[in-house]
């Protein structure tokens, strides 16, 4: 049994490893308080260009665009969105598995680590991609901690030139889609070519107000992504207005409309990464904080046995002694 000391030296360890955890809860949820705030402020706009695209593209016929245009899987370019710091459960560690489960599966196809272009947002994916051996592109390291929109547009600019120039044949996102505190899902998105005759972002089920991060959120989220889901497949795509004058053109118009939802595509999804990385850290550090809440008494317990048993030993001594006498 460990003596009084030890078990009084590892109560005060765990006890400053526990003011440590609830600190760094405290700043996750603050941080994940103004990356919600951040989304519900892009929403509007990502709803209001999701409108026109539908509505436009349902009303008009032929609508030709390079973006859309299937060509045989060569060359592959892989948005992969992780953070750059630790201490947030297993955040990083499933965006990287289900990266390197993705790139299993273009070997298998044929492809090679040079084929292969990851380009990776936030420093643990960039470290994993680079350890494997995949070819990297880091223009903006910085860019999970500092969400930048120009920086994003940045990207899928380069991104949207090198797929017109045919150097990349696909390209996907790999990030968490952000939809409570209590709920991040790893997503897999194909990022090019785009179908732009299909429904644009259809699941808006999000918790943007709500911090809980208990079960209980948790199922309610799932209940609430079910619903949705069924209201989703029944809805139909109704135009406001059949009639449209294109001026100048039909395809001046989706060379500028296309290269808007490319980056919103990119910035919608870096804000669903940062905010689930907030998210993932605050349960992470709620866990540690309760994890040490019970060790600790669990020690007190035990260093109060010990205390008594020690007591009741000396008394013993005394008491024997004093008879001996």
């Amino acid at each position: 049994m460990a003596s009084l000391k030890e078990i009084k030296t590892r109560m005060a360890s765990v006890q400053s490893t526990r003011k440590i955890t609830s600190a760094m809860k405290m700043v996750a949820s603050s941080k994940l308080h103004h990356a919600q705030n951040a989304i519900e402020n892009m929403l509007p706009y990502e709803a209001m260009l999701e409108h026109i695209l539908k509505t436009f593209l349902v009303s008009t016929p032929n609508t030709d665009t390079q973006f859309d245009v299937q060509r045989p899987v060569k060359r592959v370019a892989l948005l992969v969105f992780s953070s750059s710091s630790s201490l947030c459960g297993g955040f990083n560690a499933n965006v990287i598995k289900l990266l390197m489960q993705v790139v299993d599966e273009y070997h298998s196809k044929g492809l090679t680590n040079e084929d292969i272009v990851i380009y990776p947002i936030g420093r643990k994916v960039a470290e994993a991609a680079k350890k494997r051996g995949l070819t990297c592109v880091c223009p903006y390291p910085e860019l999970a901690e500092k969400p930048n929109a120009e920086d994003c547009r940045e990207i899928a600019k380069e991104v949207g030139q090198k797929w017109l120039k045919g150097e990349f044949d696909k390209v996907e996102m790999i990030y968490h889609h952000f939809k409570s505190a209590g709920s991040q899902i790893l997503t897999r998105k194909v990022f090019l070519p785009i179908d732009l005759t299909e429904e644009l972002n259809a699941d808006k089920e999000r918790d943007l107000t709500s911090t809980l991060t208990s079960k209980e959120a948790q199922e309610y989220m799932k209940k609430k992504g079910v619903t949705a889901q069924k209201k989703n497949d029944s809805s139909t795509v109704t135009p406001l207005n059949d009639d449209f004058i294109v001026e100048p053109d039909l395809h001046t118009v989706l060379q500028t409309l296309v290269p808007k939802l490319l980056h919103l595509m990119v910035y919608t999804a870096l804000l669903d990464s940062n905010a689930s990385e907030h998210a993932a850290r605050m349960v992470a550090m709620q866990t540690a904080t309760d994890n040490a809440d019970e060790l600790l008494k669990e020690l007190s317990l035990q260093y109060n046995k010990s205390r008594q048993a020690a007591i009741t030993s000396e008394l013993l001594d005394i008491v024997g002694g004093t008879v001996n006498n």
